[in-house]
């Protein structure tokens, strides 16, 4: 049975525990960690601002600043660069350019166990069922994923090129067009079509469908996991601890966390934080307790087979040492 993520549960597994490093007695002076978000502040990141709010990551010795992205923000080239000491990534298609490329990073944790990309649709359409999707007579996909996720819904459940289009981040066109899917990130764009539109779209998350990968990554630079394993190990339990904390605390224990986001993100809305949580749990995207942050090897490496057998990735071109590592996750 899968577990629950409540309070009842955690304290019964001994989740919500300090862990070693936190009851640990005498640190030293708090060490400074910049991490960097792929995106502006929003429930997706909660745990990483739980454990910065409630202390959590000073009882770690850590100094952390979180650092947003954006639009117009691009935080992945600091990673390497040494401007950051910690990335928050979306999914494994990021840890296989960088060892394709060659450049130092690895994946040392994933909250979310399953991704939130998601396709949705209008209601009464015939588009309850997933396969019906690739149907679609029009499916608005953003130019970046076209070349991505498409091409493995194409090899994978037959989706066709003829029926895409292009996703500029406005519901526009979707809303315009009954019998259109669009992509969406299940924790988002469900509530603004709500708002916009006036109804649930039907959604649909592509993990539910063979898509693998782990999503809302922690990455570290190589030299970082090899020369400073205990700092990669005290930020990774630390986040773990506070996204433990933030999907299972009631608003009145998320509510620092949340103010602030909304500080960092002002166009952020507490309603937005509190129906994105809600589908964060009910999606079942952190997975059960005993599994919220790990990271498996077996699980990349099953998700890399199939970016190959998609044509994103030639065979061997991706060596999965260079992709992640599973010793921080227990």
């Amino acid at each position: 049975m899968r577990a629950m993520l409540n309070r009842r549960t955690l304290l019964a597994t001994g989740a919500l525990a300090a862990p070693a490093f936190i009851r640990a007695q005498g640190l030293s002076a708090p060490q400074k960690v910049v991490f960097a978000t792929n995106w502006k502040a929003q429930a997706a990141h909660g745990g990483f601002y739980q454990a910065l709010v409630d202390g959590t990551y000073a009882k770690a010795g850590l100094a952390v600043e979180i650092r947003q992205g954006g639009p117009q923000v691009n935080n992945r080239p600091l990673l390497p660069a040494g401007k950051v000491d910690f990335l928050m990534t979306g999914n494994l298609l990021h840890a296989f350019d960088h060892a394709k490329m060659g450049v130092p990073t690895l994946c040392v944790a994933a909250v979310f166990q399953k991704d939130p990309q998601a396709l949705i649709a209008h209601p009464g359409q015939g588009f309850e069922q997933f396969a019906a999707l690739a149907k679609a007579p029009r499916a608005w996909i953003a130019k970046d994923l076209q070349f991505t996720t498409w091409q493995w819904l194409k090899q994978a459940h037959g989706f066709r090129d003829e029926a895409l289009r292009p996703y500029n981040y406005t519901l526009g066109p979707f809303l315009a067009e009954k019998r259109s899917i669009q992509q969406a990130y299940s924790v988002a764009e469900p509530i603004y079509v709500k708002e916009q539109g006036g109804f649930d779209p039907v959604v649909h998350l592509i993990a539910d469908h063979g898509w693998r990968s782990y999503s809302t990554l922690i990455d570290a630079r190589a030299d970082t996991v090899a020369k400073q394993p205990d700092l990669v190990k005290r930020f990774v339990d630390a986040s773990i601890a506070g996204w433990k904390a933030y999907v299972s605390g009631s608003v009145a224990q998320r509510a620092a966390a949340d103010a602030r986001m909304r500080q960092d993100n002002p166009e952020m809305k507490q309603a937005e934080l509190l129906a994105s949580h809600a589908l964060m749990v009910g999606q079942g995207l952190v997975g059960d307790v005993a599994t919220l942050g790990r990271l498996r090897l077996a699980q990349v490496d099953g998700f890399l087979q199939d970016m190959v057998k998609a044509g994103l990735y030639k065979p061997g071109e991706v060596k999965l040492a260079q992709v992640a590592s599973e010793r921080f996750t227990g």
